[in-house]
């Protein structure tokens, strides 16, 4: 990492300013530097339900794609310690699901807006493979019935307005549109580089676990099941966490508590 901007507040006091997206990166590549002194578990997958940890070899971590998901989201290589570049990313991220949320749904905060999903069902509002053939899958193509074929496309189609439609069925079809594109963008940049590990975080998770499970599934259907996405047990304080650990290249006694 490189020299951080130093600030003196006070004659006990240094503040160092660091890159958030920086820092944000050495966070995972904790789990390599620290080894059995990392927090631990951290990096699990999740699939049908079921959260599972994952042991990662100290010495397999790299190259690895890293998806911070936040009000829009960025999508960073790394290739080794100290050595990342942000490679893509998308503006239509967690920022994008809280704002359409709060114009279609009038929910007052995130967490409500994602509560709501919970008891929604996407299938009201989204058009699917079955209903343009006739209830069946399109297998010539890999396509099952429940495929999403056009979020929201039933909106187009029926003769309703916004208040026909209840909350938590917005709610749910938006939470999968924006989940999905994320899942979708993110394999095709980890197969621009031929990356088969790709680690999930930002706030707009949440271990929300329909989030997890669609970007896990979208990551899985456009691989064809030859990559994986892994999330973070803190993924909402990357930044945070990343900037604490780095105080390892100082020494730890370089941190000042303030006395009681």
């Amino acid at each position: 990492m490189g020299q951080a901007p130093v600030m003196e507040l006070s004659a006990h006091w240094v503040l160092e300013l660091y890159d958030p997206l920086e820092v944000g990166v050495y966070f995972p590549l904790a789990l390599r530097v620290l080894g059995d002194t990392a927090v631990h578990p951290e990096a699990f997958t999740y699939i049908n339900g079921r959260e599972e940890y994952v042991q990662i070899d100290p010495n397999d971590l790299y190259p690895y794609l890293l998806v911070n998901i936040g009000s829009g989201v960025s999508m960073i290589k790394v290739d080794g310690d100290g050595k990342f570049e942000r490679v893509s990313g998308t503006s239509v991220g967690g920022g994008t699901f809280w704002g359409l949320g709060r114009l279609l749904t009038n929910c007052k905060s995130f967490d409500e807006l994602l509560e709501l999903s919970h008891n929604g069902n996407n299938r009201v509002i989204d058009m699917l493979v079955g209903d343009i053939y006739g209830g069946t899958d399109y297998m010539k193509i890999g396509l099952t019935s429940t495929t999403i074929a056009s979020s929201f496309g039933k909106a187009i189609s029926e003769n309703k307005e916004l208040g026909d439609y209840r909350p938590e069925d917005i709610s749910r079809s938006l939470l999968r549109m924006i989940s999905n594109n994320i899942g979708q963008i993110s394999y095709l940049n980890a197969l621009r580089f031929g990356l088969k590990r790709i680690f999930f975080g930002g706030f707009f998770i949440r271990g929300h676990a329909y989030t997890m499970d669609t970007i896990s599934v979208a990551v899985h259907f456009w691989s064809k099941g030859e990559a994986q996405a892994m999330f973070l047990k803190h993924e909402g304080f990357l930044g945070a966490l990343g900037a604490f650990m780095s105080y390892e290249t100082h020494g730890i006694d370089t941190i000042i508590t303030p006395s009681s």
